[in-house]
């Protein structure tokens, strides 16, 4: 059998792993690469037995080889390797393995650095370098960067976070050089993500509301396809209406009932009477009396606890246990 190469090889790697796994893989992927290894995957008709234990034993042998060298570095990897595979293939394995050590490197130091000198220290750099590290960098932390930017620069960021599909290698090298020597100091533990729409919903996801709103209000003047394409895929709290009852209703066994009441503290009448169409009369009763003896609250909370409802809607959706409709398909309104 003739060796499989490249897309081709992830494709199969993805359909013999099965769709919840694959799922949670894809998201770790940068968006050029998810849309070719999908585009692979609708077009692959059948994988034949002998291609999936090639690539399945490919990805172990890979996998037992990055173990070997975090538990003892490169000589004991390609010590062990060796007995096992041979010379020739051990040397395969462990330039696969570099390859992947390289990919993984970029902004390690940012991402490991402290919040607020980062954000510091990024203020006074151009809006690409800026876009290019904060897709390198965990959704929750990129969020807290980019909240601290003014207005426009927000705005101008995002775009370009979400138009970012591929870098020159080189051009990382050399801003990765200029910001290890700035952030050297200033680190933490960190993970590796990448950039694209799917970065930028998770980073959306993250901030405040008032943040959201801003970014997606300007996006939507300055480019109206990408917008359309980060509203596709970005869940707020209002669209809580268009689930299926059903789908609410596993949504509201999961929310703790004082981050419900403070949810519904911010929230319209339209969403009130749509969230108790699905709650029993008593529970009904309680939480308006809650509402009505509840004072001033602070605008950060009600969005905190309303982003917590959103975290539980995502997850459930990521679990297949409800449907959350996507695109231009219509909101159910109650």
């Amino acid at each position: 059998m003739e060796s499989i190469e490249g897309i081709k090889k992830a494709a199969i790697l993805m359909i013999s792993l099965g769709s919840d796994t694959s799922a949670k893989i894809m998201k770790l992927l940068p968006e050029s690469y998810i849309q070719k290894i999908s585009y692979e995957i609708a077009n692959t008709d059948f994988v034949s037995p002998e291609e999936r234990n090639e690539v399945l034993g490919e990805f172990a042998t890979n996998v037992t080889a990055r173990e070997y060298v975090l538990d003892g570095g490169l000589d004991y990897a390609k010590g062990l390797l060796n007995q096992a595979l041979g010379p020739q293939k051990a040397k395969e394995v462990i330039d696969v393995l570099t390859q992947i050590q390289l990919r993984e490197r970029p902004f390690n130091i940012a991402r490991k650095a402290d919040v607020q000198q980062l954000t510091n220290l990024l203020l006074n750099e151009h809006p690409q370098t800026v876009s290019l590290i904060l897709c390198y960098m965990q959704p929750d932390k990129a969020a807290n960067v980019l909240s601290q930017f003014p207005n426009q620069l927000q705005v101008e960021i995002a775009e370009r976070i979400g138009k970012i599909s591929s870098t020159s290698p080189s051009i990382i090298e050399k801003i990765e050089k200029v910001i290890e020597n700035k952030f050297s100091n200033y680190v933490e533990n960190a993970s590796e993500n990448v950039g694209g729409v799917h970065t930028l919903v998770d980073i959306l996801n993250s901030v405040s509301r008032s943040t959201e709103k801003n970014i997606l209000l300007d996006l939507e003047k300055r480019q109206p396809e990408l917008s359309n394409e980060v509203k596709a895929s970005l869940f707020t709290f209002e669209d809580i209406i268009g689930l299926d009852d059903l789908d609410v209703q596993k949504v509201l066994r999961d929310v703790e009932n004082s981050i419900l009441v403070l949810a519904l503290k911010g929230s319209s009448d339209q969403i009130k009477e749509f969230i108790f169409s699905n709650l029993s009369s008593r529970a009904v009763d309680n939480i308006k009396e809650e509402l009505q003896f509840m004072g001033p609250t602070r605008l950060s909370a009600i969005e905190e606890a309303q982003h917590e409802v959103v975290a539980i809607i995502r997850k459930l959706d990521e679990a297949g246990e409800i449907y959350i409709g996507r695109g231009d398909q219509d909101a159910v309104i109650k």
